[in-house]
């Protein structure tokens, strides 16, 4: 039986075949692999000698064109796997297709689509002729390993998009330019956000003095809201024991994407005994773990070490690793002394640094990184307190998008996949869990969907995806209820019958992660963030220097109020300066000249709404003040807030 598409999931795969029809006309040698439809359009991997550019994909989309124009029909064909072997091998495109083919489970149907000469093992649907196809632009050429594996060869692979009508490209490729324009990696170097160096690794964000600000505006905002809903602040190493990870569930779980034991101190001395200096030890040692990486033997791992007198290699696993979650942390901070129910719910948090493996292919900026820190926060509570502590949480959450004018979002649930395999606990409390979860998205007021296997190992959760004013989306805040955890690591409390009691655990993290909500912040305001988060909320820029010492008068005034402020007394002329303040995106740059000195004025000129005229130094400082102290949201932002309600 065929696979069901949507009619712009149709359209989309159509034009993968469509180009890569046009790729063999163009170049007949090519090696062809996958090529599905996308969120955003389409792509197709290829194996090809020459290294593609954007210079090539003009001729590949009028080849795209006249295919189109040439009207040709779709054709399915069912076949036996021999037939299948055989159409492949017979067009020379057997080195990635028999692979695809051999994914096919036996006794499940195996089908081609055949459109003018070009003929691909494809599932389908598919639009009826290749006429259909009005709307479409390719976009850019990528590296992409075969099968995300950096094991594999890396391919090329060509993104395009498609749409049922030129008008909805058109929007598209508006949008796209707008993500060009916002991109975080372009406003980050350009104001000085943040740093990112291959001496340190790539993956590892360097938080700069302006990202900082940011940064920790977004901290003391959240700390806030915390102290108000009776959080306690704590904090913990970067670094942990195996063993609590194994206990916790994290390590099997997550085990691909956690960066490798680090040996106990004792082993490390083991070795060191031989007489190594800490070069050639750590050469033994990443030997090793290429060794065991690869899966040779025992044997040949204690031969790469050296003496057979060093212990069993295997063992270099028993000792700590970079913590991936900060969750068995604060169980390990509950548990370390008794409770009762009176002390229940026991709230802690903490700006917790976490790190994950990722694929180097995978890395993007701020918003795909090995290492992060989330605003994390792990609630203790009796089952009587469950609703309520989630609805704290989704309270959490809410303001710090309200805030940030990120009103614009859908949830998710995401729950056990039906069997249920890859989740630890037992059904009746994920019954209990995922109910808990439905029942508070209910409360939110905006559609939510349900999604069978994206819950973590050991609970539902609640995502929030919001959309950006440009229309992306994108997954943030999340609230977990857990009722595995309590069970691995034996919590307790002692109830009002003086018994005990297991409580539950709700995790939550409203940023998710502060490098991958700045990366978005950045793209959201499109580096024109609200005067509150502003690296340079004012900059004094005099006309000249006759107007004595005026400008650190104001400059002192303005800094004893709090306000990050700096004067510009570069001998430039006013034109210039002000244009440094446009592209720095400073909120406010206040025109001192001796009109203004003399009473005691400022000329305010405002990124929002350029010049607004001389008012009172006293009076714009009143003003400022009170726009920092209630967050208000940039002019262009409220107004598109406005167009969408």
């Amino acid at each position: 039986m065929s696979h069901v598409m949507s009619p712009l999931e149709e359209l989309r795969h159509s034009a993968s075949h469509i180009l890569a029809t046009a790729i063999l006309r163009i170049y007949p040698d090519a090696k062809l692999d996958i090529g599905p439809p996308t969120d955003t359009g389409f792509y197709y991997d290829i194996d090809l000698d020459k290294k593609l550019t954007l210079d090539d994909l003009p001729a590949l989309e009028a080849e795209m064109k006249k295919i189109a124009g040439e009207n040709q029909a779709f054709y399915r064909k069912e076949v036996s796997r021999e037939e299948a072997v055989e159409i492949i091998t017979s067009r020379g495109q057997e080195r990635y297709k028999l692979g695809r083919l051999a994914d096919i489970p036996e006794g499940e149907q195996i089908s081609f689509y055949q459109n003018g000469e070009f003929m691909d093992l494809c599932a389908g649907t598919h639009i009826r002729y290749s006429a259909k196809l009005k709307a479409f632009k390719l976009l850019s050429i990528a590296g992409a390993y075969h099968r995300g594996d950096e094991k594999n060869k890396q391919l090329q692979r060509i993104y395009g998009t498609a749409f049922p009508t030129k008008e909805e490209l058109a929007q598209f490729l508006e949008r796209q330019e707008q993500a060009k324009a916002r991109d975080h990696r372009k406003l980050g170097k350009e104001l000085q956000l943040f740093h990112i160096d291959e001496d340190v690794g790539q993956g590892l964000i360097l938080w700069t003095p302006n990202g900082a600000v940011i940064r920790q505006e977004l901290q003391d905002f959240i700390g806030g809201e915390l102290r108000k809903q009776g959080y306690s602040q704590v904090f913990t190493p970067h670094i942990g024991k195996l063993a609590l990870y194994k206990t916790s569930g994290h390590f099997p779980y997550y085990k691909e994407s956690q960066f490798p034991a680090i040996p106990e101190p004792d082993q490390l001395a083991q070795i060191a005994s031989e007489g190594c200096g800490c070069a050639e030890m750590t050469a033994r040692l990443e030997a090793v773990s290429a060794h065991f990486a690869a899966g040779i033997n025992e044997r040949a791992g204690k031969e790469v070490i050296g003496a057979e007198r060093v212990m069993d290699p295997t063992k270099l696993l028993d000792g700590f690793m970079l913590k991936p979650m900060n969750c068995p942390h604060h169980i390990k901070i509950f548990a370390s002394q008794p409770h009762s129910y009176r002390d229940l719910p026991v709230r802690l948090a903490e700006f917790g640094t976490v790190y994950r493996w990722e694929q180097s292919g995978e890395l993007n900026g701020m918003t795909r990184v090995r290492g992060f820190t989330q605003d994390d926060a792990h609630l203790f509570c009796t089952q009587e307190q469950v609703a309520a502590e989630i609805q704290g949480c989704l309270t959490l959450v809410k303001t710090v998008l309200t805030t940030l004018g990120m009103s614009d979002y859908r949830v998710r649930v995401g729950l056990r996949d039906p069997d249920g395999k890859k989740f630890a606990g037992n059904p009746e409390q994920w019954d209990l869990a995922e109910n808990a979860c439905r029942d508070a998205a209910k409360t939110l007021g905006v559609p939510f969907t349900e999604e069978p296997g994206e819950a973590a190992f050991y609970g539902p959760k609640i995502d929030f995806v919001i959309k950006d004013v440009i229309g992306r989306e994108w997954q943030l805040g999340t609230v977990q209820v857990d009722y595995v955890l309590p069970v691995r690591f034996d919590l307790h409390y002692i109830g009002a019958d003086n018994e005990k009691h297991r409580p539950v655990m709700i995790h939550r993290a409203p940023f998710g992660s502060m490098e991958r909500f700045c990366g978005v912040l950045i793209e959201h305001f499109a580096g024109d963030f609200p005067v509150w988060l502003a690296p340079e909320q004012v900059r004094l820029a005099p006309i000249s220097d006759k107007i004595g010492d005026y400008g650190p008068q104001l400059l002192k005034q303005l800094r004893d109020a709090g306000i990050r402020a700096t004067l510009d007394d570069r001998n430039e002329k006013l034109g210039a300066k002000l244009r440094r303040a446009e592209l720095d995106k400073i909120p406010y740059t206040l025109v001192l000249g001796g009109k203004e000195a003399e009473t005691l004025s400022v000329s305010v000129r405002s990124r929002a709404k350029g010049d607004e005229g001389t008012m009172l130094f006293a009076d714009y400082l009143t003003r400022v003040v009170d726009e920092i102290k209630t967050r208000a949201l940039p002019v262009k932002i409220e107004r598109t807030l406005e167009k969408k309600a």
